[in-house]
């Protein structure tokens, strides 16, 4: 049976219990899709955290060559990777005992879908996290 993600109900309650996200292919170009996103994201009021190896700090915020390094709780992990690099992604936020694993607009795996919820992850696929902020808790959490 193919993957569906939670219902709208579902995707804010995650949001709303949410604060901690961490962006993997977090880019420092401001002209990226992934940094304009997690620039909105921060404005709302989540501590964006950046996973990229060849940065120092994004947004402000320290960034990290992977998950693994982070050394606090993440709530989301989103993901601005292609679809074919995300299984190893899911395998982290699960070691990491992430609580959802985000896969951005465009973004479909089903083998990362399985193993993050074989490893107890909310999973949401070929989602705009930033959209779906925007119009299911239009005035912030």
């Amino acid at each position: 049976m193919a993957y569906q993600n939670p219902s709208r109900e579902e995707i804010k309650a995650i949001l709303q219990s949410s604060d901690t996200i961490a962006v993997v292919g977090l880019s420092d170009n401001p002209e990226r899709v992934s940094y304009a996103v997690s620039q909105a994201m921060q404005a709302k009021g989540y501590r964006i955290i950046p996973v990229n190896p060849n940065a120092d700090t994004i947004l402000g915020e320290k960034s990290y060559a992977s998950l693994r390094d982070i050394p606090f709780p993440l709530d989301i992990v989103n993901v601005f990777r292609r679809s074919e690099h995300c299984a190893p992604v899911a395998e982290e936020a699960a070691a990491i005992g992430a609580k959802t694993l985000w896969l951005q607009l465009g973004i479909e795996n089903e083998q990362a879908a399985d193993i993050a919820s074989a490893g107890g992850l909310n999973v949401i696929m070929n989602r705009c996290i930033k959209v779906e902020d925007s119009i299911l808790l239009p005035q912030g959490k």
